[in-house]
């Protein structure tokens, strides 16, 4: 997973914004659901945030306060760093965050906890409540016919391909695993948070 997303950087907004190989695979109403999601964010009250797998930070630069992005790829974080110069940017392991106990108000995980296994999810909520009081985790919203759990083949532009774990989430059953409660929730996209 590290290895495909470091791989994938330079066009990782492409599915963001449904350009290059995404640009035909955009499904209906997705770029008014993308802007409704990213205001979500925005709304979120500002705080010394951590953004978990922040990656080139399209959804980092939405977050207001005072913003630290961890990544484990330096090609993410070099983007990430030019796009959101305000922020601060730290290599690291998301499941060994290197960081001290309460460091932070608020860690954000947008589409990451959406590839972690079970044992990786119970390490990832563990270390996040070791370092913040509140986690916001963002991903996508089970669709009709689609399996909530599932190996994905990815394609690059390079034509490199990519087996990648991903789950997508019913909005009450995720805030219930979360220990939380849902925030927003729309067609595609859903948000929770867990003190």
């Amino acid at each position: 997973m590290k290895a495909y997303y470091h791989a994938r950087a330079g066009e990782y907004d492409d599915w963001w914004l449904g350009r290059g190989l995404h640009a035909d695979r955009r499904p209906p109403g997705w770029d008014e659901e993308r802007d409704r999601m990213t205001g979500w964010i925005a709304g979120l009250r500002p705080a010394r945030t951590l953004d978990v797998a922040c990656g080139t930070a399209f959804l980092t630069r939405y977050l207001r306060g005072e913003v630290v992005g961890l990544d484990q790829s330096d090609a993410m974080l070099e983007i990430a760093a030019e796009r959101v110069p305000d922020a601060s940017f730290v290599r690291g392991d998301a499941l060994e965050l290197p960081f001290e106990n309460g460091s932070f108000d608020r860690v954000f995980a947008s589409y990451f906890y959406c590839h972690l296994e079970t044992r990786e999810r119970a390490r990832f909520v563990a270390e996040a409540g070791r370092v913040a009081s509140e986690l916001v985790v963002l991903g996508s919203r089970l669709q009709a016919g689609e399996r909530p759990e599932r190996w994905d083949e990815r394609v690059l532009g390079d034509g490199t391909r990519w087996q990648v774990f991903k789950r997508v989430f019913v909005p009450d059953e995720l805030a219930a695993e979360l220990e939380g409660r849902v925030l927003h929730e729309s067609r595609y996209f859903v948000m929770v948070a867990a003190p």
